[in-house]
């Protein structure tokens, strides 16, 4: 066995079990004192994955030690057979390079939703800190619920801010409106929350009464684009967070966002279908972005039974030719209202069709007690 290849075993050995002392190190690999002065020098000072404990034990100083695996086990104890070829044992990444991670970035349409409380530092001024951390944790339990409901994700609790995505990991045909209804939600929640801390707190008497009388507000923004959702972090910490503009954007707009209201960009209101009412609040220039955007404020969910009711609040697309057919219809409309009794079948290939049909000779024909 070459030197490298028991400086590999031992640092496998030496990371999975934390501490191995000199004595161990010999027995395990046959070492003289030569060796073993070597292998200290390499693991110690070459190296810097251990440290020399009153000259008698190594202790391990590298990244936390991985499960043992299988192959590194049977290394351990298959060292001394004469008649097979020494195992290879699992080397740190610190030692044999940089691991290479397979490519995990997703690229995907994102709806981000973003939440914040309303004054929050003044907030933390007039609650002891354990009060406060009481009632962010209500809020935010209140707000996850709510998310849960409409199978958000909440990708980070930042402080007492909430970073939520709709269409990662499960994506929805209408994840749009699912983060518009969960933001309504989230303020009708808000109100229930103030409901109890004004009538009783979040804890038993006597002490609820310095949570009497705290109101809680939020500001939302949303927005919908693409993203590219991976892993983001060091090798101590890792998180599944999506980068590009549109978190950023969502951001700024729940800065515009008046107390208990949701604002939406321009993006998320074309893909509401007209199942919510909105009002728009012109075309700001946000900071750290170079065009003026539109933006909408949601004021609520409309009483829109289907799309073709909901398309309908939102405004017909003007209906073009067929010239023919609207002659045909328009002229057996007068013969029924003239008392002269007509039938006439219209055919198409989409039912949205048909119904667009149906709804412009509705509004040109006048009101008439003679109906079928």
């Amino acid at each position: 066995m070459t030197f490298e290849e028991i400086l590999d075993q031992a640092i496998a050995m030496l990371q999975r079990r934390g501490r191995i002392t000199y004595r161990t190190l010999r027995l395990q690999f046959q070492l003289d004192e030569e060796q073993l002065e070597a292998l200290k020098e390499a693991l110690i000072d070459a190296e810097r994955l251990a440290v020399d404990e009153e000259g008698r034990v190594l202790v391990w100083a590298g990244p936390t030690a991985s499960p043992p695996t299988a192959s590194a086990s049977q290394g351990a104890t298959q060292v001394n057979a004469p008649d097979q070829a020494p195992p290879v044992a699992d080397v740190p990444a610190t030692a044999a390079g940089p691991v290479a991670r397979p490519a995990d970035a997703e690229r995907r349409q994102l709806t981000v939703l973003f939440c914040d409380l309303v004054e929050s530092t003044v907030l933390a001024s007039q609650l002891d800190p354990e009060d406060l951390r009481e009632v962010v944790r209500a809020y935010q339990d209140v707000c996850a619920k709510v998310i849960a409901r409409f199978e958000g994700h909440i990708a980070q609790y930042l402080g007492d801010g909430l970073l939520v995505y709709f269409g990662y990991p499960r994506a929805h045909e209408d994840d749009a409106q699912r983060a518009v209804r969960a933001g309504l939600g989230m303020v009708e929640a808000l109100g229930q929350l103030n409901t109890r801390l004004a009538q009783e707190g979040l804890r038993p008497a006597p002490t609820q009464s310095r949570q009497r009388g705290v109101t809680l507000a939020a500001r939302l923004g949303c927005h919908t684009g693409l993203v590219v959702v991976g892993d983001v972090g060091g090798e101590t910490r890792q998180e599944q967070l999506a980068l590009g503009e549109t978190p950023n954007l969502a951001a700024r707009l729940q800065g515009l966002a008046a107390p208990n209201t949701l604002v939406i960009s321009a993006a998320t209101f074309q893909l509401l279908g007209g199942f919510f009412a909105c009002q728009p609040l012109g075309t700001p220039l946000l900071k750290g972005f170079t065009q003026p955007l539109a933006v909408y404020r949601v004021l609520y969910e409309s009483m829109a039974r289907s799309r073709l009711e909901a398309a309908g609040s939102a405004g017909w697309t003007p209906l073009v030719g067929g010239s023919r057919k609207s002659g045909s219809s328009w002229s057996a409309g007068r013969r029924s209202r003239r008392g002269s009794g007509r039938w006439y079948c219209s055919a198409a290939r989409q039912e949205l069709a048909n119904c667009a049909w149906c709804r412009c000779c509705k509004n040109r024909w006048p009101p008439s007690p003679r109906r079928c």
